[in-house]
């Protein structure tokens, strides 16, 4: 039986896993009773990944790669915290809502990008659903906060996901770099707009936001 191509999947705490239709041993999964997953597609294998991952684990499809990343530690979650509330604050209205791990759908190189952002902003009730990824129509922004095992992917990756999403805003807080980038007007696989702000200074947020991000104590 031939052994399928690595599946490498940034993020992972141990050795690299390699596609669930391998036989490393050479054995025939036929007698061996593991399910025969030759010839899966690449969105058939992430159903099977997403379906077995340990909780807290995130699993994405991001431009045809299977991408599994370990919970987040404090200081992250901290960050998001301090978006959120922000966010929260500056909407005299009450008609946004901030979703910590929603799924979206993103155009990618494979069919569809299935993705989870650190943070989504969108109106109340957007994803009032049992869908596990969404269609992104609603949303108004995404956050990702950069760590060293998903840094490059929200770098780059994601940002042409996010711009052939047509999403309004992302923002990419890149604590390796000390700064925050304020993408928006989404034009094809990039945005027009891409200003960078060192972290601890002001941030200011686009339409339909229009406000300053305080980032003093990301």
């Amino acid at each position: 039986m031939a052994t399928a191509e690595p599946i490498i999947m940034p993020g992972y705490q141990g050795e690299a896993i390699h596609g669930p239709y391998d036989d490393p041993d050479g054995d025939s999964d036929a007698d061996s009773g593991v399910p025969d997953y030759q010839g899966a597609s690449v969105e058939q294998v992430f159903e099977l990944f997403s379906a077995t991952a340990p909780r807290g684990w995130r699993v994405e499809l991001i431009e045809g790669e299977i991408c599994v990343t370990p919970p987040a530690n404090g200081e992250h979650e901290e960050i998001v915290s301090r978006l959120n509330r922000q966010i929260i604050r500056k909407d005299p209205d009450d008609f946004l809502f901030t979703y910590t791990g929603i799924g979206l759908n993103v155009p990618g190189a494979s069919e569809t990008g299935h993705v989870v952002p650190d943070l989504v902003v969108a109106p109340e009730g957007s994803f009032d659903d049992e869908k596990q990824f969404h269609d992104t129509l609603p949303v108004l922004l995404v956050a990702e906060v950069a760590s060293p095992g998903t840094a490059d992917r929200d770098r780059e990756k994601k940002i042409r996901g996010y711009a052939r999403a047509g999403i309004p805003v992302y923002l990419l807080i890149d604590r390796e770099e000390a700064e925050i980038t304020v993408y928006s007007e989404p034009s094809g696989d990039e945005y027009a707009q891409a200003p960078k702000h060192k972290i601890g200074l002001t941030a200011p947020l686009p339409a339909p936001f229009g406000f300053e991000l305080d980032t003093a104590k990301f």
